[in-house]
């Protein structure tokens, strides 16, 4: 090899120099283990974190420009592995020369999700192409800061020249696989289930007994709703939703299920109830009251499951009633920074949902209420789940105390303090505090205040 060829080389590896450029570079990789140790290999770690950044920035950039793409946590994380995985296979091509193929498995998990969410080929094809143009100034600016200005020129244009072919390549692969998947989705059972289920969402006219045969459901009995759903990092399959959401209905004297796959991370699912326990039969129970709702633990096992559960309706209202709430409840699972256990009943977080439907009014009226209560921090949390059990405890020193496993001194002080901060007494405005107590127990950092306030004055 030449002089000539040595210095090529030598300028064709700046890639692998690159690192994140932002505070957030311990951002975590969403890719697979293959192209994540593909591209390792390749260029190292830290090009990869570099990657990873870029990645996420691509994500973002399409979900703002294209909606339609997003949809929520799950939505974005399965978008964000296609084009991390993307950025990352780019930067393999880069060093390579072009010797590995632009489509990843991530990729096409996205194509197929984009699929069964019913998103627009044209849609997606926006995306890709705002997606490589995101791509393309990032390297570009890369490139420019990290090359010799006397290899610059030729780099750059290298650059430009390589990821227009990887993407052209990558735009046709993903077009082909999106006819192809749904070709197969229209064409199956899954997509005549979700279609009638849509229909009896919407409140469409639907015959009661066509749509039970269809579904293979019976849509006449009583109903206990709930959404499943994982973090697409943790790498739980759709099978494993599934059997997480059947052992839960079951467990609760269901006789027969039906389940909607939602996107890849998600699924909405029924169960019809036997008579025991039978709401219908007394309209004016409440859920607490129904012997069959408390009657078994949440099932085990599935640690990477997340559940949100309804109330149990019946009939077609019933179906519809049950599906709001879980997906409710799931919303406001979503919004809680507090870790929680598998299954969030939407009878547990009733009045955090219906107060938290105006995010940011739900804010204002939570630090407004609590004053320096409402700061982020563990003493105020102390504070708040004293005086919340001291409230629920009709103001009892002595309930409280015993529920908290705490002394009766202990709570005495707490409440003292808390009113303090309050610059009132509890019993001044005592329906508000307790609500904003609630909100900010359920829901958490949403609601509270990052930066401390001042305490008031009594």
């Amino acid at each position: 090899m030449n002089g000539s060829d040595d210095g090529l080389d030598a300028a064709r590896g700046w890639p692998r120099s690159l690192r994140p450029t932002r505070a957030g570079a311990g951002l975590g990789p969403a890719s697979g283990a293959a192209v994540l140790a593909e591209a390792t290999a390749a260029v190292g770690p830290g090009a990869v974190a570099w990657a990873v950044e870029v990645g996420h920035d691509m994500a973002t950039a399409v979900i703002a420009a294209v909606p339609e793409l997003g949809g929520g946590e799950g939505p974005f994380e399965t978008l964000r592995m296609g084009t991390e995985s993307v950025a990352l296979r780019a930067l393999v091509t880069l060093v390579a020369d072009g010797a590995t193929s632009p489509l990843t498995d991530e990729a096409l998990l996205g194509d197929r999700d984009f699929v069964r969410r019913g998103v627009p080929l044209d849609k997606v094809l926006r995306g890709i192409h705002l997606g490589h143009a995101a791509m393309a100034r990032a390297f570009m600016a890369a490139c420019e800061a990290t090359v010799a200005e006397a290899d610059r020129s030729a780099q750059m244009k290298r650059v430009s020249e390589t990821l227009f072919e990887f993407i052209d390549g990558f735009s046709s692969g993903m077009a082909e696989e999106y006819l192809a998947e749904r070709d197969r989705w229209v064409t199956s059972s899954a997509a005549a289930r979700e279609e009638t289920v849509r229909s009896i969402l919407e409140e469409s006219p639907v015959d009661i007994g066509t749509a039970s045969r269809t579904l293979d459901y019976d849509l006449r009995r009583e109903h206990l709703a709930l959404t499943a759903w994982c973090h697409p990092a943790t790498g739980a399959e759709a099978s494993e939703l599934q059997r997480a959401a059947v052992e839960f209905l079951r467990a609760r004297r269901c006789v027969t299920t039906l389940v909607v796959p939602i996107g890849r991370t998600g699924l909405w699912a029924w169960g019809a109830r036997t008579a025991q326990g039978n709401t219908a039969a007394n309209p004016a129970a409440s859920p607490a009251e129904d012997p069959v709702a408390d009657a078994a633990a949440d099932p085990e096992g599935h640690p990477s499951v997340q559940m949100a559960c309804g109330s149990p309706a019946s009939g077609l209202d019933g179906f519809r009633r049950s599906h709001e709430e879980a997906v409710l409840a799931e919303r406001t699972a979503r919004l809680s920074s507090r870790p929680r256990s598998g299954v969030t009943h939407y009878r547990d977080v009733e009045l955090a949902s219906l107060l938290t439907g105006d995010l940011d009014r739900a804010r204002r009226f939570v630090q407004r209420e609590l004053g320096p209560l409402a700061d982020d921090t563990p003493h105020a949390e102390e504070l708040r789940e004293t005086l919340r059990h001291y409230l629920q405890a009709e103001r009892s020193l002595l309930k409280a105390a015993a529920r908290m496993h705490v002394a009766r001194n202990t709570v005495t002080y707490r409440v003292k303090r808390a009113e303090q901060l309050l610059g009132h007494g509890v019993a001044d405005r005592h329906l508000e505090v307790q609500a904003a107590l609630t909100v900010a127990h359920v829901v958490g950092s949403a609601v509270l205040r990052e930066e401390p306030a001042t305490p008031r004055r009594r």
